[in-house]
């Protein structure tokens, strides 16, 4: 099972008060940012094994796109990516591995090939994925979204975000509580970009305070997103490096446990520097 006091422990040996790096790996040919760069079987495992010689501490391999815009993929589809990836990795390396999926039978079988976390955009909202996650002996990620890939960047409102994402997050870790899944395991992620404007993502990051004093660890993902994009002035994905590893950094000096980051080289160099000069 994923003990992230542990994970934690291990690399503030060598990076002292920085937080984990869940590397991306998106099997898939529509994601927003490398989709359709890791489909073949030889490049997957290349792009493994370059993310363990970087550093990375988590990789979270993904079937399905859940960006804006994006078209749902069959079940049987999403299995076919996913399972011989997390097996391939499970099998051969000692790096923990997280299935980013919202489908109950991808969690089951996700959890058969080895990985151990699982990382859910619906927070376990599906019929049957709470006892999954409960039977299975993983740890659970909840993230918050409004709305659905289809519709969620549709004019986004909010009375208050923080409180409304918060509130959203705790109710959902108490239901995964109530239903056996150990408070140890769970850990919560606000959700940027997914059913949010600019100024809900900057005022939830502004605020991740909020999130951090809560006695769950907080995952942030903002790399290479929209809003990187639109701070730095609408500058195109392959412009927005920098501005994710300033994110990923900030992210983690406000206290956050965990960035999930396309660019693992650039951010465990940048986290390790961060930590030998503070």
């Amino acid at each position: 099972m994923f003990d992230i006091e542990k994970e934690l422990h291990r690399i503030h040996l060598t990076r002292p008060g920085t937080p984990l790096v869940m590397g991306i790996l998106n099997v898939t040919p529509d994601s927003f940012s490398d989709g359709g760069l890791f489909v073949s079987q030889k490049l997957i495992e290349e792009r493994v094994v370059q993310m363990i010689s970087q550093g990375v501490d988590i990789i979270d391999v993904g079937g399905e796109s859940t960006r804006p815009g994006a078209d749902a993929v069959p079940l049987s589809v999403e299995l076919e990516r996913v399972i011989p990836v997390v097996e391939w990795i499970t099998e051969r390396f000692d790096v923990p591995v997280s299935v980013d999926t919202y489908k109950t039978p991808v969690m089951q079988e996700s959890i058969i090939a080895g990985v151990s976390i699982v990382n859910d955009v619906n927070a376990l909202q599906d019929t049957g994925a709470i006892d999954c996650v409960a039977k299975g002996q993983v740890a659970v990620c909840l993230m918050h979204k409004k709305g659905n890939p289809g519709d969620m960047q549709q004019a986004p409102s909010y009375e208050d975000v923080v409180e409304e994402v918060k509130a959203f997050l705790l109710s959902r870790a108490s239901v995964c509580e109530q239903a056996g899944i150990d408070k140890s395991r769970i850990i919560l992620d606000p959700g940027f970009g997914f059913g949010k404007t600019l100024e809900h993502n900057k005022r939830l990051f502004k605020e991740l305070s909020e999130f951090t004093s809560l006695e769950y660890p907080i995952l942030v993902g903002v790399s290479r997103k929209r809003m990187i994009g639109e701070i730095l002035g609408d500058v195109p994905l392959q412009s927005r490096l920098h501005g994710s590893v300033a994110a990923a950094i900030l992210a983690g000096m406000k206290g956050s446990q965990i960035v999930r980051v396309h660019d693992v080289a650039p951010t465990v160099e940048a986290l390790t520097v961060i930590a030998s000069l503070t």
